[in-house]
């Protein structure tokens, strides 16, 4: 089980890297239930994986297309979940987002049915994110 887990999880987050939709869409359960943190216009809880790619659409919008996974520090895994500690960075007209996020996944039949999301700094993806 944590082989499939790690092997998942670790795919997911280069095609995130990548920008490669076909695998990301593969890789994502239609009913993933998805935690985005914080207290702006693309926070809450997504329940499908549509709702997870309008949010990203939104993210890459409101980005300029600068949002970027420059780095993937570890994937750790228990079971079916892996905890990754990733590094994104993104730019826009009057702010910076350069923040560390914990991302916990679980893996279930060769698909992430669940992903939450864990900022390092909550209030600087708040500003750039908006209301």
């Amino acid at each position: 089980m944590e082989n499939q887990t790690l092997k998942i999880v670790r795919e997911f987050v280069t095609a995130v890297q990548q920008g490669d939709q076909a695998t990301l869409g593969a890789l994502l359960h239609p009913d993933i239930q998805w935690h985005q943190p914080g207290n702006n216009r693309l926070s809450g809880i997504k329940r499908s994986n549509m709702e997870v790619f309008q949010m990203v659409g939104g993210m890459y919008e409101v980005s300029q297309g600068t949002l970027a996974l420059t780095d993937i520090k570890f994937v750790a895994v228990n079971g079916n979940s892996a905890a990754c500690l990733l590094h994104f960075k993104a730019q826009r007209a009057g702010a910076t987002l350069d923040v560390d996020n914990v991302d916990v996944y679980t893996v279930e039949n060769g698909q992430i049915v669940e992903a939450k999301i864990y900022s390092e700094d909550i209030g600087q993806e708040d500003v750039f994110w908006g209301k």
